[in-house]
């Protein structure tokens, strides 16, 4: 089955550069109209500059394609709105919105000025929230969007000297956990991608030889499937280095204790055994859970 993207719109955010310009350019190889936002700023977020946007929009309309360039700040929502608006005027549909923009201000969390905590959140968490909720509506009342948001093994997984980064990261899961229940029978799909990729944003936190064999280009298939039409929702897709793989979030069947037994002390005891994952499940939403333990107390009664 071959996946087209003919008489789609997408908009794709943090695209002057690296990953969110080889999503731009494939996006647009297989069909689709494309916004190409960039704000243009630095790897930390200062500065700012169209033309990396508009270097990459010409490159697709140099290869056939359709494409606009956008400089709006995924952090102002009045931007954003405008960067929507465009599109809508253009095109008049959002079928994608790929939310890849970010910047990196790491150190470690005792190091960390509170500004650099607001900066990278604003960008990951925030941003990815005003793009999202700039599209919402457009989507519902078309009945068809798709959303890719980015998160990052430092938010699933962790890693040091990136509490802000990982934090926003892992809050976008967050983010696509809530929305795909909300969008669902409008026929919006929701899902992450966590990408592994020689980027500016990654250039000095790998070994030189690691940094050389990745390349943005093997990511991106991962996002073309992510947001294609029989894609999936509310999934968790790894990619890098011609690699693919999903993560979840599986709960432990976990333990009951009676009322008499609820102490630290039995907790420690049966601590083992609530992380025995080997008959987990993966619970949808939090309704899900409450469900869960209450028939588990009402079984143990």
């Amino acid at each position: 089955m071959s996946i087209s993207f003919n008489e789609r719109v997408a908009i794709v955010t943090g695209a002057g550069t690296g990953l969110g310009r080889s999503h731009a350019l494939q996006l647009a190889a297989r069909g689709a109209k494309v916004v190409v936002n960039d704000l243009g700023g630095s790897r930390d977020g200062s500065g700012g500059s169209a033309s990396a946007a508009e270097l990459v929009a010409e490159e697709i309309r140099a290869a056939g394609g359709v494409a606009i360039a956008n400089a709006a700040n995924v952090t102002d929502e009045s931007q954003v709105a405008e960067m929507v608006g465009q599109v809508m005027s253009a095109w008049g549909r959002v079928d994608i919105l790929v939310n890849n923009a970010g910047i990196l201000r790491d150190k470690s969390f005792a190091k960390l000025p509170i500004d650099d905590w607001r900066a990278v959140v604003d960008v990951h968490l925030n941003g990815s929230a005003y793009c999202s909720h700039a599209v919402w509506p457009i989507m519902r009342e078309q009945r068809y969007g798709r959303i890719v948001m980015t998160t990052s093994t430092s938010g699933i997984y962790g890693n040091f000297g990136q509490a802000n980064y990982g934090a926003a990261k892992f809050g976008v899961v967050g983010l696509m956990n809530v929305l795909c229940i909300e969008g669902e029978k409008y026929g919006i799909k929701v899902n992450c991608l966590a990408p592994t990729a020689a980027t500016r944003m990654t250039e000095d936190v790998m070994p030189t030889e690691v940094f050389e064999a990745l390349a943005p280009e093997h990511v991106t298939p991962a996002v073309l499937f992510l947001a294609s039409d029989d894609g999936p929702n509310r999934t968790i897709l790894l990619a890098g280095a011609g690699c693919y793989t999903v993560a979840k979030l599986i709960e432990a069947e976990g333990i009951y204790l009676s009322e008499d037994q609820r102490s630290p002390e039995n907790i420690a005891a049966s601590f083992e055994q609530m992380c025995d994952v080997s008959t987990g499940r993966e619970i949808l939403n939090g309704s899900e859970h409450v469900e869960k333990i209450v028939l588990k107390a009402k079984s143990s009664l």
